[in-house]
């Protein structure tokens, strides 16, 4: 089953075009690495999936739902988790407080922060009452994706985890991410420049160049000397 559809989209900032003709999919249970140089387009792609950017053409589905012209705030709603490069964690609000902002998409019923977010990561539930600002970075990605995993996706798209994070906390990460995979309730979409992180995660992958997609296909079939040479500066 896909759980998001984008097909051919095409996004502008102002006259200058990010995105050409783009197409891709992430389906429950599978995760899809999405590969490419620094401004190539890979968050401009994160950023039209969770409505923080508008597409001038071209369609995203979400479960069969077109939702491209919708806010973010409803694509929430329906089940777009988002976990953005810089981790953008309220710095004065607590651990707590921080992972408590995932409850405005649920419903009253759903306000509770599941136990998966501190099974994935325990240093979360030592440190509820330190505020946000006061966690090293590799802890405040944690908190990020734990923040994003309360609002219980469909999809989680994550943005650059493992920039400027220590290795042992990058493996943290790497195991949640296949946790959640192995679920199979949940697609993910990674974004990602450390390619053997994104390799060994994805099950499927897209490489994108000025905007294009160049590569895509089932991990099985990546020939990783071409993925490496649109990788490389």
């Amino acid at each position: 089953m896909v759980a998001l559809h984008v097909k051919e989209i095409d996004l502008y900032y102002g006259a200058a075009q990010a995105l050409r003709g783009v197409s891709m999919q992430a389906e429950a249970g599978r995760v899809t690495s999405v590969l490419g140089r620094n401004g190539v387009g890979k968050t401009s792609l994160m950023r039209a999936i969770v409505g923080q950017a508008s597409v001038k053409q071209g369609s995203i589905t979400l479960a069969g739902e077109i939702i491209d012209q919708l806010p973010g705030y409803e694509r929430a709603r329906r089940g777009i988790g988002f976990v953005p490069q810089g981790r953008e964690i309220f710095p004065l609000l607590t651990v707590r407080e921080n992972l408590e902002t995932g409850f405005s998409p649920l419903p009253r019923s759903e306000r509770f922060i599941p136990d998966d977010v501190f099974d994935l990561f325990p240093v979360l539930k030592s440190m509820l009452h330190r505020r946000g600002g006061d966690l090293s970075g590799g802890q405040q990605q944690q908190l990020a994706i734990g923040r994003a995993l309360v609002m219980r996706p469909k999809v989680l798209v994550l943005d650059e985890p493992t920039e400027g994070i220590q290795p042992s906390i990058i493996k943290d990460i790497g195991r949640a991410i296949e946790y959640l995979k192995n679920r199979g309730d949940m697609a993910i979409v990674l974004v990602e420049q450390y390619f053997e992180f994104a390799r060994d995660l994805c099950d499927d992958y897209i490489v994108l160049d000025r905007g294009h997609v160049v590569l895509a296909g089932a991990k099985a079939e990546m020939n990783e000397v071409d993925v490496r040479r649109h990788l490389s500066v």
